[in-house]
């Protein structure tokens, strides 16, 4: 008898929630999607896809009381049980598991079954990535609580890169306070590089052991990553999300004293900050006040893509020079044994130009772009846009990281129980 499974992905500004019929040791099938985006540019919008049928797509919730990821995710179960199409879910009760993607897991290398331990053991974690954790958590508060028969499942995003070496992992800062801090790089976008990974391997008809790939996971968060033989060498990320690429709202790389420089007051709590919820200063600076949104007033990289004005031609620059430092750098790395260079995420799927562009400039490693390929929308999960006669090929991938947190339940018979 197959399990309702729920994968739930909250995100900054959002949150997704698929709906899947699993079973053991199978792929398992989804069955219903939803979604509420634009938490903080009210007001937010509803997408529900049952089936194959779209039921609404970005309806507006005018007046409704959804303000946090929490509320969100409330709202959207209460849908699923009132609706009265939906007959995999008619009560709570019929909520088997729910998967929840936790952006850092710290030292965890699988996903953990949610108990008061583990749930205490991730609460401390969330001083590492206070804006990240925290909303993930708000909705395991929530079903602890409403539903106690359900089994809780943590899908780490830095678990993937569990396995990169010591002498990447490792700030060159006092060793003991690093350890006893847990001061090192973690890695994210994990479960979405372990999707793929996998799927790309299956594409070009290799096993995923023997595949090595340059991954850019390209979006509002924008990171990149190496695969040497199916596991993470290497990624931009560190220590929390921050650091590498910049993003809508996120500065990257930048040098560590500049903060200091920018505003006297860095060190101290943020307003936003709670009793739970300990932010600095220099943590919204960097994390919220940044990035292409800093240099252009839009968050819209589409746009940014699209124009002619100087600011947005300089964040585009920017944007194309910081990921191709990565690309170069983990082309050396992997000693130029790579199967593919592959673009992920909204930004790497949707905009032709940075995939042309990026390939364009990185073409004397070997890679080069179809312009006819390059141009076609993006319908496969593996879609060929590199030249046929190229050294190395190029590739877009539609990363589903929901898939893939239940794929993991699924193919464990602890989690799946």
């Amino acid at each position: 008898m197959p399990k309702i499974l729920l994968s739930v992905n909250a995100g900054s500004s959002s949150v997704k929630i698929s709906v899947y019929e699993a079973s053991l040791s199978q792929e398992p099938q989804e069955i219903a999607e939803t979604r509420i985006d634009g938490l903080t540019a009210p007001p937010p919008q509803l997408t529900y896809i049952r089936g194959t049928q779209s039921i609404c797509k970005d309806k507006k919730l005018e007046g409704e009381r959804v303000a946090s990821q929490n509320d969100a995710f409330k709202f959207m179960l209460e849908q699923l049980i009132a609706d009265k199409d939906f007959s995999a879910i008619s009560n709570k009760e019929d909520i088997a598991i729910v998967c929840h993607r936790v952006v850092h897991g710290g030292d965890y290398e699988i996903p953990q079954i949610i108990n008061e331990d583990t749930y205490h053991h991730l609460e401390a974690l969330t001083d590492l990535a206070p804006l990240h954790n925290a909303p993930a958590l708000e909705i395991v508060k929530f079903l602890l609580k409403e539903l106690p028969e359900a089994k809780n499942v943590a899908v780490f995003d830095s678990e993937f890169h569990q396995s990169i070496p010591e002498h990447i992992r490792t700030y060159p800062i006092n060793q003991e306070i690093a350890k006893k801090n847990k001061l090192r790089k973690y890695g994210f976008h994990g479960i979405s590089y372990s999707f793929i990974t996998r799927s790309v391997a299956e594409f070009v008809g290799k096993k995923e052991s023997e595949t090595s790939l340059i991954i850019l996971h390209l979006g509002s968060g924008a990171s990149a990553c190496a695969v040497k033989n199916g596991k993470s060498w290497d990624t931009s990320m560190g220590l929390t999300p921050l650091a590498g690429l910049p993003g809508a709202t996120r500065s990257g790389n930048v040098d560590p004293s500049l903060v200091f420089h920018y505003a006297t007051n860095v060190g101290k709590l943020s307003p936003s900050s709670t009793e739970s919820l300990h932010i600095s200063r220099a943590e919204e600076i960097l994390n919220k006040e940044s990035g292409w949104n800093a240099l252009t007033g839009t968050t819209n990289f589409g746009t940014i893509a699209s124009s002619d004005d100087p600011k947005m031609n300089l964040a585009f620059d920017i944007f194309v020079d910081r990921i191709l430092g990565y690309v170069g750098s983990y082309y050396v790395s992997l000693r130029g044994k790579v199967d593919a260079l592959v673009f992920a995420g909204g930004i790497g799927e949707k905009s032709d130009l940075l995939r042309k562009r990026v390939t364009d400039e990185a073409s004397c490693l070997g890679f080069e772009i179809d312009e006819e390929l390059n141009g076609k929308k993006v319908k496969d999960v593996v879609q060929e846009v590199g030249k046929k006669e190229a050294k190395h090929r190029t590739l877009v991938c539609k990363t589903n990281e929901q898939f893939e947190m239940a794929r993991f339940v699924a193919v464990d018979e602890k989690l799946f129980g």
